[in-house]
């Protein structure tokens, strides 16, 4: 009978604790893990896990050696693991603990005691009573949450296979590139750096380096103190990243253009990179190759390598993926698919359809668009941007919304008043009011008073439905502006039962 991919992987942990005990695998400024450490440790929690018999585990704590180990441990204990983003917002992370039926959580006592959690006997699981879990697919050892194409994020239920075999691939691709120290700048929570920066490099046999985020710069889901994350890059010198287009444009706008030291593999992806930063990367001699993939499908299905790297293209389809494009080049992916999603009971089709349209050019695929709306932030962040316009509109200063943000640092928005009377402070208090309700990627940040979006001008449909891409051709100019030639940042107020 032949082995599954986590008894494999499982074996392959084990024989390097014995015949490779002294590298490092884990490492952080408080610590560094061998093979032989991460071994025991590893061992350790999965006992701990299966003695309080947690069956579902919300994983909440920050990047760091802790979180590697607790994943690993879910894994290999038969758990099923949900991370909790701190980027989700507070009502964000209580939906995934109730949608999911999480009857332990690994993490901070204050975020237990507020989530609804009690101390068990195991000081570091919090428990809650479950009466009647919700069902999951079988075999679901991962429940991973979008960054929220609306306020309720969906849960992607993954099997161990898919997230083993993905990570192989790429594991692959990286020693073929001399790789084997990964710096993970991504949070742990979010499945690419789950599988790339930790997976990956443990089939290599290689070490990743797992900083906090607040040490990597991270201010938010969206803000990021570069000086921070070059500060790491200088430190430990890895060989690999997996960086976002935000990301990489703010390290190379503040390093001189200098490459980060033995910088072998530089990943890009998570939003739509920009054809000019690359040209600049490569120019400045960075190792960049962008990448294409999704939660539904176990992460990255296709990349650009060394030696086989066209830029303006997404790269071929890795080893574990197989794609196709239909009639109307929308790509279907298969090999690596999900089981469903949380709380739908119907089947995946064999081919998921993306949403996402290409072609292929010389065996190598180009991106075209999206068939559907949402957009993803320069921060890799998806947003509907139907949610964020009804929290915009809710507020009785706002009579139309229309947002946008792809590839964008920062949400901009187009604000019609509902009166024309109306100021500009309360344009401005009411926006602060909409993003004191959202999650900070879903924030606008920059906003333009508008005439109102009607039929007769082509900018909604006859019963009011916006038309995007005509609002998006008549105000082009501002969406393209650099943010240092459009209005303030406006400010945030938080309500008294929501932080960022």
């Amino acid at each position: 009978m032949n082995a599954t991919m986590t008894e494999r992987f499982h074996r392959h942990l084990a024989t390097l604790a014995h015949s490779w005990p002294s590298p490092v695998a884990l490492e952080n400024a408080q610590q560094r893990l061998t093979y032989a450490d991460l071994h025991d440790a590893v061992e350790s929690r999965a006992s701990r896990l299966r003695a309080v018999g947690a069956r579902r585990v919300g994983l909440a704590l920050d990047n760091g050696i802790d979180w590697a180990l607790w994943d690993l441990a879910l894994l290999f204990a038969g758990s099923i693991n949900v991370p909790l983003p701190g980027f989700f917002s507070a009502s964000q992370q209580a939906h995934i603990v109730e949608r999911a039926g999480l009857d332990a959580l690994i993490g901070p006592p204050e975020l237990g005691q507020a989530l609804g959690f009690d101390r068990g006997p195991d000081a570091t699981l919090w428990h809650r009573r479950i009466d009647s879990a919700p069902p999951v697919p079988d075999g679901t050892a991962k429940i991973t949450f979008t960054s929220g194409t609306s306020g309720t994020p969906k849960g992607v239920c993954l099997n161990a296979e898919v997230q083993l075999r993905t990570a192989e691939s790429l594991a692959e691709v990286a020693a073929g590139c001399g790789v084997t120290r990964h710096l993970a700048i991504l949070p742990l929570a979010t499945l690419l750096e789950n599988i790339g920066g930790l997976y990956a490099p443990l089939w290599l046999g290689g070490h990743s380096v797992l900083p906090g985020l607040t040490a990597l710069g991270w201010q938010g889901a969206s803000g990021f103190d570069v000086a921070r994350a070059r500060c790491q890059l200088e430190a430990y010198r890895p060989h690999s990243l997996i960086l976002v287009p935000r990301l990489l444009e703010a390290l190379l706008a503040t390093s001189r253009l200098s490459p980060p030291p033995e910088a072998r593999f530089i990943a890009v992806g998570g939003a739509r990179v920009s054809p000019h930063l690359l040209e600049a990367s490569h120019d400045a001699g960075w190792p960049v190759y962008e990448g294409y993939g999704l939660s539904e499908c176990a992460s990255v299905v296709t990349l650009n390598r060394p030696g086989d790297n066209r830029p303006g293209s997404v790269g071929r389809p890795l080893p574990h993926a197989r794609l196709t494009l239909d009639a109307d080049g929308e790509i279907h992916v298969a090999g690596t698919t999900m089981l469903g999603y949380l709380g739908d009971a119907a089947p995946p089709p064999t081919l998921w359809p993306t949403g996402d349209l290409g072609r292929w050019e010389d065996g190598r695929l180009v991106l075209t668009g999206r068939r559907h709306q949402r957009f993803i932030t320069a921060y890799g962040r998806n947003v509907d941007p139907a949610w964020v316009e009804a929290e915009l509109t809710a507020e009785p200063a706002i009579a139309q919304a229309w947002v946008h943000g792809e590839a964008l640092p920062a949400n901009r928005a187009l604000l019609v008043p509902a009166h024309a009377d109306s100021d500009a402070a309360q344009l401005e208090d009411a926006v602060a009011a909409a993003n004191a309700r959202l999650p900070d990627y879903a924030r606008i940040t920059h906003w333009r008073r508008a005439a109102p979006f009607t039929a007769p001008e082509g900018l909604t449909t006859a019963n009011g439905r916006l038309r995007r891409e005509a609002l998006a051709a008549r105000h082009r100019d501002w969406l393209e502006a650099p943010l240092d030639s459009i209005a303030t940042p406006v400010p945030i107020h938080h309500s008294p039962k929501e932080t960022p």
